[in-house]
């Protein structure tokens, strides 16, 4: 030490209180130093560590431009060089040797010596510098040193801060001394000059820095030229603002708005070297001030000679780590007080100064008063590593001088486990696996190290430091203002479409070829030209270099060139698995416009982000992609980014993945159940519906669905012979179920599972695996799967007898097919047979009512119980008297069974009991049969157990399928006759439907007039119906026409009458008289109309003929008469117009209309005809005498109407329909000739008149 000269600038503050600093030092193990900036604190006290005899001094610094900065100094300060007494070393950068004492470092370069010396006992002394700053790695060295002294007691710590809260420091040493050193004492003059855009809370809007800050420290720097000649710092954000402040001055000074003897320099981490060196070098001449344009690592530590003046932005870019979003923010923020105090300071160190703050003074008042430490707003995952490297397992219990916050451990715990650095562990432990350890020997950021690790299994190593050093340096890439395009075109050669890690791969390859190939004076001139930053790429290739050299004891090889993008992505990928970013869909666009691609994304644990607009992906967004960095600015952006496969992802993260399963089903052609897969990284959906075996999940499920499907419904694609068995086994048991009314003889599905579940083994569950085991089982026992009565029921199945449940129902000689149906409720449940279309109109209902004899007990049980309760109470129980009553029927079904039990019932139990006492409808439809109409395919066409509904419902249906079955056996029968060509046509025809025989009857039918066809009808009452229209029209239109006679010969008053009775013509008329004449003929000669003979016809015929002349004469008299009556009824009508009287009078208004109808003559019949003129008059008659004695007339309208009500109720309307019975037809005119009796008494009738008369008539 003698050799060595030490001395102190006595213009330091610190040099006047040497003794007292070095008096603590030697009597405490601890030492807080608090001075103010300029105080001279940072490069003196390693000096007075000297002087004690410290032999080696680790002396940390926040920033690596500060450490070289103080080493410098001290240096030249103890006249020696650099890397011999004194000697510093900051990442990838080492300037010491084995006599170096005062050991200048990053506290980063200290905290990674741990691992190797775990009690420093390299060191003798550790000052820790601008401890204010509480960087993370200062509080863990604050921290791991409180645990080391215990234990290395010679060990001296001295703390040096700015008078920001120096207690906390000494507090946190048990009560270390504290000696406050002042700063230098030269007055700082603060101007307060708000620019107009100002935000002190929170995030400065970054859009607002160009136009306002920059304009604000063009206005500044204009007043400080004012001021005496000196130098100004300036704090701004970044470098970016840094280049946009710099170009905007500089175009200034070349203009004159400001000196032109004006230096301008940039200052910032970044910066090269020998750029940095610039700022402490003095002017060059002719230079008369400079401006110093700095981020805030000229705020301590530095001491950049020649400042008198400061401005201060009052923002920095402050790294905060969001746990919310698992993202490192980089926003610009506004700065704290005691920031801001700092940067005020570096304008009075060598003489007094002035300090514009771009904003208020209120703004300034209002800021927090202290910077947040760096411990609460920054991810812990590297202190974390490196502290389980030293052993640290347990953040929780570590000494910080400030605990850090929860969430912030608990996402930096995340991050290595992301990585896969950290064993699985139930407490807070925190225990480092083989590639945990592995990161921890590589000296850069944990993500980084996992892709250079990753990089080895793809031969991607060389490829990846390149990125890794690339995305550490800030892009070589230039684009200036006025030369933007040009740049862009240059770079756009690099680009690569699907990647930003692959574009800066094809960079990192031409500048390595370019290199080769140029000298370095052209190269120089190439990277200019090409707008590519020369020191940034010297930088670049410098941190490639000093990678591979970190990597070489490690093993790593670093290969040749290769072109490999998915091992890159896989290896880039493997710590950036947090980073990924699938695209959302759309929102709905407009109707008719096409929707667009959608550019926002969602990252693990719901963030949402966007491609940096700067990004080759941003045009053409993919699908899926990942990024090297998420930053929140004005937006959430995503910087560096590939598209990549998400399958990658899932298999890099392996346990990370969390998978759910869903919707498991059966799958007929995969033979197997099938389930959905769901993968979830970081909740994010990497894979959202994917197909698996759901067996390799839960095989108890798989198998159970696989019975139920497959062995129970049948739904695989391996038909086995037992399968055939069985669905013939279950088919009868369904039919005897049917039968017996037992369905529980049907097996269900349940049944049939536990059958099989019982015989098939447990790790069967496919189709795969099931027929690798049938095809071993079935040749000891073939019959193992199927299955039989034996197997379901043993000997509790009793088979009915055909006897009790009949397969064919007897009835009129036909032969009807039974089927069975449990099925309470429908309408086929019960018994139910099936006719055949062709046969349904001739079924008689007779005896269905009497169902099957095994169902009979249970219906005359539950006819007893439809019984009023007053008859019900002498028969029961209804059971019994049922099988008293069984036992006296007969046991074929004779008769009505309603009727034959009431009869039975009255005799068994002496109480009056008729058929009209059982409510028939409450039967259930089980115990009433049920008819099935089928064609003749056996096709369903109608149901129900109401067989007359059926056969009116199905009436020309029916008559149809007839006639195709008499088309089909007498091809020539039914067909379309003009005149009678035929010797005969048979009354009668039998036809085969099936295996049954039904009864046919041709008839010639009037279809209209002029058209008569030869028509088979299955009743005989349409036969009678409709044969005697077709004769007689036959007949009609073998008759000449005399019409042209009859019309010249006619009086003018029969003519009138004529027209007016509805015929348009005379030829009309007489027409319709030819007609009903033919019919009156017809009838003479057969009663019923049923010709069949040619003779008959014929004979009709020529009567027809003979008379035809004058019978319309005749009939014209007549119709003269009838017509005169009208229109006298009509005029009566019209003069009587009383109020009261407006019913009746509309009444037989109607009256006359129904006794004139069209086709007067055919439709009244020649019979009749006369008597129409009588029923008019009798119309006269009525109205004339209502005002006499209305009442009456009341009394016997009342009659009429109970008259009218009987006809109605067996079927009569009026006018009646052509094919009405011949009573109905008698019933209609004994209606008029009542009316007579009633109300033109004078007029008489043709014979005795009642109304007792027709309802007997009708009954009859």
């Amino acid at each position: 030490m003698q050799s060595l000269k030490i001395h102190y600038p006595e213009d330091l503050p610190v040099a006047s209180r040497r003794d007292e600093i070095m008096e603590a030092i030697r009597e405490n193990q601890v030492v807080v130093i608090a001075g103010a900036t300029g105080s001279g604190k940072t490069t003196q006290i390693p000096k007075m560590c000297l002087e004690l005899g410290r032999e080696s001094i680790a002396h940390t610094q926040p920033r690596r431009i500060a450490a070289r900065s103080v080493a410098e100094r001290i240096a030249r300060e103890l006249s020696v060089d650099i890397g011999g007494l004194v000697g510093y070393q900051v990442r990838f950068t080492d300037k010491m040797s084995k006599n170096t004492k005062v050991k200048v470092m990053t506290d980063g370069i200290l905290l990674a010596s741990l691992q190797n010396d775990l009690e420093l006992r390299r060191y003798d002394t550790v000052i820790i510098d601008e401890a204010h700053e509480r960087s993370l790695n200062i509080d863990f060295l604050l921290g791991y040193l409180k645990r080391l002294i215990s234990q290395r007691p010679e060990l001296k710590v001295i703390i040096t801060s700015a008078t920001i809260d120096p207690e906390s420091f000494s507090k946190h040493f048990a009560d270390a001394p504290i000696i406050e050193v002042s700063g230098r004492t030269y007055p700082i003059e603060v101007r307060y000059r708000p620019v107009a855009q100002e935000d002190s809370e929170g995030d400065v809007d970054e859009s607002n820095i160009a136009s306002d800050f920059i304009d604000g420290i063009a206005k500044g720097l204009a007043e400080l030229e004012q001021e005496e000649i000196g130098d100004t710092l300036v704090f701004l954000s970044g470098e970016s603002e840094i280049r946009d402040a710099q170009e905007v001055i500089e175009g200034q000074v070349s203009s004159g708005l400001l000196s032109k003897n004006t230096e301008v320099l940039p200052l910032f981490g970044r910066l090269s070297a020998a750029d940095q060196h610039r700022v402490f070098s003095p002017r060059p001449n002719g230079m008369s001030r400079r401006v110093v344009l700095a981020t805030n690592v000229a705020e301590t530590s530095l001491t950049i000679p020649g400042i008198k003046y400061v401005i201060d932005t009052g923002t920095a870019r402050i790294s905060r780590y969001s746990p919310r979003a698992k993202v490192q923010r980089l926003p610009i923020e506004a700065i704290s007080q005691a920031s801001a105090n700092q940067r005020a300071g570096r304008a009075g160190r060598t003489s007094s100064g002035i300090a514009i703050r771009l904003y208020s003074e209120d703004d300034y008042n209002s800021r927090s008063e202290f910077t947040d430490p760096e411990i609460l707003r920054t991810n812990l995952a590297a202190v974390i590593l490196q502290a389980a490297t030293i052993g640290i397992n347990d953040l929780a219990s570590f000494p910080f001088l400030q605990p850090p916050d929860s969430r912030g451990v608990k996402d930096g715990l995340g991050l290595l486990r992301e990585l896969g650095a950290l064993e699985k562990s139930a407490d807070s432990n925190v225990e480092l696996t083989d590639l945990g350890r592995e990161l921890s020997k590589l000296p850069i950021e944990p993500r980084f190290a996992r892709m250079i690790i990753e990089s080895r299994q793809h031969g991607v190593t060389r490829e990846i430091l390149a990125i890794v050093s690339g995305l550490t340096i800030q892009d070589p890439r230039e684009r200036p203002l006025e030369k933007r395009e040009q740049a862009t075109q240059q770079h756009k050669r690099f680009q690569d479409p699907t990647s930003d890690f692959l574009t800066l791969i094809n960079l990192w390859n031409y500048i390595e070829e370019q290199q080769r190939a140029l000298s370095s004076s052209a190269f120089r001139r190439l990277c200019k030209r090409e707008f590519l930053n020369y020191m940034r790429i010297r930088e670049w290739q410098d941190l490639m270099r000093q990678l591979r050299d970190i990597l070489k004891p490690l093993g790593y090889k670093v290969q040749a060139p290769k072109v490999n993008p998915e091992g890159i992505h896989k290896s880039l990928l493997s710590g950036l698995l947090s980073q990924l970013g699938l695209r959302q869909d759309p929102e709905k666009p407009a109707p008719g416009k096409k929707p667009r691609p959608s550019r926002d994304y969602l990252g693990s644990n719901g963030k949402k982000f966007l491609i940096f607009p700067g990004s080759a992906l941003a045009k053409k967004p993919p699908e899926a992609i990942m990024s090297a960095e998420l930053v929140e600015t004005s937006a959430l952006y995503a910087r560096m980014n590939a598209s990549i496969d998400t399958s990658w992802a899932e298999e890099i993260a392996g346990e990370l993945c969390k998978r759910s399963y869903s919707e498991p089903h059966w799958e007929k052609q995969q033979g197997a159940v099938i389930g959905y897969e769901r993968v979830v990284l970081f909740g994010l959906p990497i894979v959202t519906r994917r197909k698996m075996q759901y067996s390799r999940i839960d095989p108890m499920l798989s198998r159970e669905l696989f019975i139920r499907h497959a062995l129970v419904d049948g739904e695989w694609n391996s038909p086995q012979q037992f399968e055939k068995r069985n669905q013939e086994i279950l088919h009868d048991l369904a039919q005897l179920a049917e039968r017996t009314r037992n369905p529980q003889l049907i097996p269900d599905e349940e049944d049939l599972f536990q059958f099989f579940n019982n015989r098939i083994p447990l790790d069967v569950f496919s189709t795969r695996s099931f027929e690798g085991w049938w095809k071993k089982a079935r040749r000891g026992n073939p019959e193992l799967l199927t299955i039989s009565q034996e197997k379901l029921y043993g000997d509790r199945v009793e088979e009915p007898t055909e006897a009790d449940n009949p397969s064919v129902w007897s009835q009129d000689g036909q032969q009807l097919k039974l089927s069975y149906r449990f099925d309470p409720g429908a309408i086929d449940d019960g018994v139910t047979v099936e006719v055949p279309l062709a046969l349904l109109s001739s079924l008689s209902p007779d005896n269905f009512d009497w169902l099957i004899p095994s169902m009979r007990q249970q219906l005359v049980t539950e006819m007893i119980r439809s019984l009023p309760k007053a008859i019900r109470k002498h028969v029961v129980p209804a059971a019994d008297w049922a099988h008293k009553a069984i036992d006296v029927l007969p046991e074929q079904p004779t008769g009505n069974l309603t009727d034959l039990l009431a009869e039975t019932l009255q005799k068994l139990a002496g109480v009056r009991i008729t058929a009209d006492d059982f409510d028939v409808e409450k039967l259930p439809t089980s115990l009433r049969m049920t008819f099935r109409v089928v064609d003749d395919q056996g096709e369903e066409i109608a149901l129900d157990n109401d067989l007359p509904r059926l056969r009116e419902k199905l009436k020309e249906v029916s008559q149809g399928a007839v006639a195709t079955v008499a088309t089909e056996m007498h091809s020539d029968l039914e067909r379309e006759l003009t005149e009678w060509d035929f010797d005969s046509l048979p009354s009668e025809i039998t036809l085969n439907v099936g295996e049954n025989q039904v009864r046919a009857f041709p008839t010639i039918a009037r279809v209209k007039k002029g058209r008569v066809f030869i028509k088979v009808f299955s009743l005989p009452s349409d036969q009678l119906a409709k044969h005697a229209s077709g004769v007689a029209e036959l007949v009609r239109m073998a008759t000449p026409s005399v019409a042209k006679y009859v019309e010249e010969h006619l009086l003018s008053d029969e003519k009138l009458a004529i027209a007016s009775l509805g015929y348009h013509n005379v030829e009309a008329f007489v027409q319709d008289t030819y007609f009903a004449l033919a019919l009156r003929e017809l009838r003479q000669i057969q009663p019923d109309g049923l010709v069949f003979e040619r003779k008959q016809y014929e004979a009709i015929r020529n009567q027809v003929q003979a008379v035809a002349l004058d019978e319309c004469f005749a009939v014209s008299k007549i119709l003269n008469s009838i017509s005169a009556n009208q229109r006298e009824a009509l005029r009566e009508i019209s003069d009587a117009s009383a109020m009261q009287f407006l019913g009746v009078l509309a009444s037989e208004k109607d009256r006359i209309n129904q006794l004139t109808p069209k086709n007067m003559v055919s439709t009244v019949g020649l019979e009749r005809l006369g008597r129409i003129a009588v029923y008019l008059k009798a119309v006269t008659l009525r109205v004339q005498k209502l005002a006499e004695n209305p009442g009456r007339d009341i009394e016997n309208a009342k009659e009429l109407e109970k008259a009218i009500t009987v006809f109605e109720n067996y079927g009569g309307e009026i006018p009646l329909g052509p094919e009405a019975g011949g009573k109905l037809v008698e019933a209609r005119w004994l209606l008029e000739e009542l009316r007579i009796s009633l109300f033109a008494q004078s007029l008489g009738t043709t014979e005795t008149v009642s109304v007792q008369r027709i309802k007997k008539l009708l009954s009859s």
